[in-house]
């Protein structure tokens, strides 16, 4: 296998809508192991395909501290979103920020997985937080788009020098 790019913030391919997938093939399952390496190696926890400059509704997902529990969401829909919460939250797409996002503490999603079946999960917590965060991207949503424009515009100008002077992800940018 081998990694794929991620897209950082503001590049305007993360604010694309993915368009569904029509048919789990070995293009898909490809797309996903690729993710899924891609993802553990940055290390994330959770990875959507239009960060990867791929425009299909594909989440890959594993919280676990172990990184041994990878969850596949292929067209994923929130059927049902209850309480609310807060979580720290970061994304491999806007590397060293780390900013509180308040989101509803439970969800029901539907999807389907890699074999081409479809299920539902009901998710609270980090797991929760994550499928929210990741369905977000699919439809060109980030998580700087719950902050202050004051704060999101700070963001994004530290990013736009830190790719300015070669995006080394080993030398992230600082927080402000």
């Amino acid at each position: 296998m081998s990694l794929l790019d991620i897209l950082y913030f503001p590049d305007a391919q993360l604010r694309r809508t993915a368009s569904p997938v029509e048919n789990v093939n070995g293009d898909v399952v490809t797309l996903i192991d690729q993710m899924l390496e891609t993802m553990y190696e940055a290390p994330g926890i959770g990875l959507a395909a239009t960060q990867v400059n791929v425009h299909q509704r594909v989440v890959v997902i594993d919280v676990s501290e172990e990184n041994n529990t990878p969850l596949t969401l292929i067209n994923p829909e929130i059927l049902q979103a209850e309480g609310s919460g807060e979580m720290q939250e970061g994304c491999l797409s806007i590397p060293g920020v780390y900013e509180t996002v308040k989101r509803p503490a439970e969800v029901k999603v539907s999807a389907i997985d890699r074999e081409g079946n479809p299920f539902e999960l009901d998710a609270d917590g980090l797991l929760a937080v994550c499928i929210q965060h990741e369905i977000d991207h699919l439809n060109g949503k980030l998580f700087v788009d719950y902050l202050s424009p004051l704060k999101r515009n700070r963001i994004r100008k530290r990013l736009e020098k830190w790719i300015r002077d070669g995006a080394d992800p080993d030398d992230l940018p600082e927080r402000p």
